[in-house]
């Protein structure tokens, strides 16, 4: 369904953060049920897990849900349900260094399911980790920025935990 020719590899697109915190404690907000539903998914938006098979071969199962008013607005726009089941397959895992999976695309009305592949890399240096996200673009550009702007926001949306992660270390020194 990709604007590429058949056989053509996927135009990648990458995303990088630097967070002051700790490869565990970051490793477990991205491969935990509850690291995940603390801030996966783009503002204004819930995210509850309902399945985590965190090893290649696994899935993860989740209900994403608009909770904030110009979220439920845009999505009672775009025609898309308030409430979507995802998943996720896992292809690759190596622990506190990297992890990839394959993301279903069956939700978009009129387009044809498809896979959207996602790396995820882990560059810790002390206190902080270098995050590089390389993932797929989708069927068009649309889709393309759309995911992109959700990849952003939940990225911010990981800094505010982490934020919170330290201020309760702090508290507790």
């Amino acid at each position: 369904m990709s604007d590429d020719a058949p056989g053509t590899p996927a135009r990648k697109i990458t995303i990088e953060r630097t967070y002051e915190a700790s490869i565990d404690d970051l490793w477990d907000l991205w491969t935990t049920k509850e690291g995940i539903e603390s801030w996966w998914g783009p503002d204004g938006f819930t995210v509850e897990v309902r399945k985590l098979d965190f090893r290649p071969g696994g899935k993860l199962l989740y209900v994403m849900t608009a909770t904030a008013a110009p979220q439920i607005e845009f999505m009672k726009r775009a025609a898309l349900p308030l409430s979507t089941e995802l998943q996720v397959t896992y292809t690759d895992v190596v622990p506190k260094q990297r992890f990839a999976y394959q993301h279903d695309v069956e939700f978009i009305p009129g387009v044809e399911s498809y896979n959207v592949a996602t790396l995820v890399e882990f560059h810790p240096d002390g206190q902080r980790v270098r995050v590089v996200l390389t993932i797929d673009a989708m069927h068009d550009d649309e889709w393309t920025r759309r995911s992109v702007m959700g990849e952003e926001s939940q990225l911010g949306k990981l800094e505010g935990v982490i934020r919170g992660l330290a201020t309760k270390s702090e508290e507790r020194a």
